[in-house]
């Protein structure tokens, strides 16, 4: 039985991640599945982000248990992921570029990631979580698939044996033809071996052991037996090695700030942090989805928060909910937050007592497995589609892949959610446009009651109902002034608000002026219909205050009956219209 968190805004919050105790046996078995998977992936991504293997390591070990005790998805894997690596790896750079030492830049970098979990922190106590995630698909479509070409181009070098050039992407295009002449072919072969069995491992084995695991152990066997001392001679190293980690306890390391690398720090903080909150939330509902539970995002966001804190504090990489460690936990049977905890006291052991094992360890092996984990990153299924739904969807999509492969990833974000949204409010302005409408005539083509479509037939085109439906957003107050602008002569206008689900107030301030024109114009007002947020936007307008008491407060027949009438009539009962509105 799925073990179901409180949903979001409940009382019953709890600090502590629900653990269950009716599935232990699942939730252990989920946990070493997990880390069995996380082991090599942690590897490669300390490996790619330029930090070491020591930071990926720790990192899914601090991000993954502190999520786990303290997120709001019971059977979420938290650890260092694509996405995350690819800005790790641009933050490190940038600032051991601008640091005196390389300790120096790599305390800033770990420094950003203890600002990272600051701004998650504090996007979950801003109950900010429900909003993360609210973007177009195919902007985070293009994001994504931009972040895994990226992760695939700056595995090129480590692929072909050398070191990542300097200027990250553009650095390694640029260098490419470099890179090739100076291939070292017994990393090109390991590099490809690992390729060859993430790509084509049996789907029956790979229910007994994760392929990437069995790409690591056979890329190391392998590099120390056959392929021993290939690349050894005089000129040529041999096969690159990620080295011995260190089998203690990281060592604490104090936040470091530079005021000439403030602002940059502080900005990869909040890009670290959002892409981390999108990240994780984007996973706990594919979690929700498969546990048919409710996640709590914003109780996720401190659990991430506080992992990624407590990982930069003690030299980790930046981590997230990790989506193919949390369905194969979820598949091996975990299903509360005992799963996360075991795993990362699994990797835990692990790093205390094998460290040292993982010395032989080939780069290229490594490589091969972050570049498949890139391939993998891209949305390939809706590159094929997206210009049969939609052209314009798909140029959006192509621009935020260039942007952020090219320019920036804040810009990318930023520029395809402001056009997509420019182009959405657009679309929606232009079919809430339809919802302005103004007749003189029973004969038009609203909503009325026969005999409300009676009184407007009395009143000979002298009486105009004035009538708005649904959304009022911004985008149709221009609607509204042509609308009115297009009215002729007339002695009443009736302005209906009855079917108005919201009232910007940009649309509020164009409704405003309609009203003071035709009062202008000497011509009698009524606005009926306006209740609960319309009414109190109008009022705190001070547009009742300009009209008569008793015309808003009419429904819409007695107003209509009143603008037959005339105003002279006071609530009597209705005179023939030839009377009432004769000059």
């Amino acid at each position: 039985m799925a073990t179901v968190t409180a949903p979001p805004g409940r009382p019953a919050f709890r600090l502590l991640n629900h653990f269950s105790s009716s599935n232990i046996r699942g939730d252990l078995f989920g946990g070493v599945t997990a880390a069995v998977i996380a082991l090599p992936m942690a590897l490669a991504f300390g490996v790619a982000s330029g930090a070491g293997a020591a930071a990926g390591l720790w990192g899914a070990v601090l991000v993954g248990l502190f999520a786990a005790l303290f997120g709001g998805t019971p059977t979420l894997i938290s650890e260092p992921t694509g996405p995350m690596t690819v800005v790790m790896t641009a933050v490190i750079a940038s600032l051991i570029g601008q640091a005196p030492d390389r300790e120096t830049g790599l305390a800033m970098a770990f420094t950003v990631v203890m600002l990272a979990g600051v701004f998650q922190i504090l996007f979950g106590v801003l109950r900010l979580g429900r909003y993360i995630t609210q973007m177009p698909y195919t902007v985070i479509s293009g994001f994504m698939s931009g972040i895994g070409i990226i992760l695939m181009v700056l595995q090129l070098g480590p692929f072909l044996g050398q070191a990542i050039p300097r200027g990250g992407v553009l650095g390694t295009l640029t260098n490419l033809p470099g890179l090739i002449a100076a291939t070292r072919p017994a990393e090109v072969t390991l590099a490809l071996v690992t390729l060859a069995i993430l790509w084509f491992t049996p789907a029956r084995i790979k229910k007994v052991a994760p392929p990437q695991l069995i790409a690591l152990i056979a890329g190391t066997i392998l590099s120390l037996t056959l392929l021993r001392g290939a690349d050894a001679s005089a000129e040529v190293e041999g096969i690159r090695r990620i080295g011995a980690i260190a089998s203690g306890f990281p060592h604490l390391v104090t936040p470091h700030f530079a005021l000439p690398q403030l602002q940059l720090m502080l900005v990869n903080g909040a890009v670290l942090g959002m892409l981390g909150c999108i990240d994780a939330l984007l996973t706990a509902v594919i979690a929700d989805s498969i546990t048919r539970t409710e996640h709590d995002s914003n109780k996720e966001l401190i659990g991430q928060g506080l992992g990624n804190l407590v990982s930069g504090l003690f030299g980790g990489i930046a981590g997230a909910g990790a989506t193919m460690g949390t369905v194969v936990n979820i598949q091996a049977g975990g299903r509360s937050a005992l799963s996360g905890l075991s795993r990362a006291l699994i990797l835990m052991l692990v790093i205390l007592v094998g460290g040292r094992l993982a010395a032989q360890i080939p780069q290229a092996v490594l490589a091969g497995i972050a570049l498949k984990v890139g391939f993998d990153i891209v949305d390939w299924s809706f590159l094929k589609r997206a210009h049969r739904i939609s052209i314009t969807g798909a140029l959006i999509m192509y621009l935020v892949i260039a942007l952020t492969v090219l320019v920036d990833l804040i810009a990318a974000v930023g520029i395809g959610v402001f056009i997509a949204n420019i182009l959405t409010i657009d679309k929606m302005s232009a079919l809430q446009s339809r919802a302005v409408k103004s007749v003189s005539t029973g004969d038009g083509d609203l909503l009325l009651e026969p005999e409300e479509k009676r009184l407007l037939d009395q009143g000979q085109g002298q009486v105009l109902l004035f009538q708005l439906t649904g959304a009022m957003i911004f985008g149709v107050a221009k609607a509204i002034g042509r609308e009115h602008n297009a009215i002729g002569d007339c002695k009443a206008v009736v302005f209906d608000l009855s079917e108005v689900s919201h009232l910007g107030v940009t649309a509020a301030l164009a409704v405003e002026n309609a009203v003071e024109e035709a009062i202008e114009k000497g011509r009698q007002v009524f606005v009926v219909g306006a209740t609960g947020t319309t009414r109190a936007r109008l009022e705190k307008l001070g547009l009742f205050a300009k009209l008569p008491p008793e015309n808003a407060s009419l429904s819409r027949s007695e107003a209509l009956q009143r603008a037959v009438d005339g105003p002279g009539a006071n609530g009597a009962p209705g005179r023939d219209s030839a009377q009432g509105l004769s000059p």
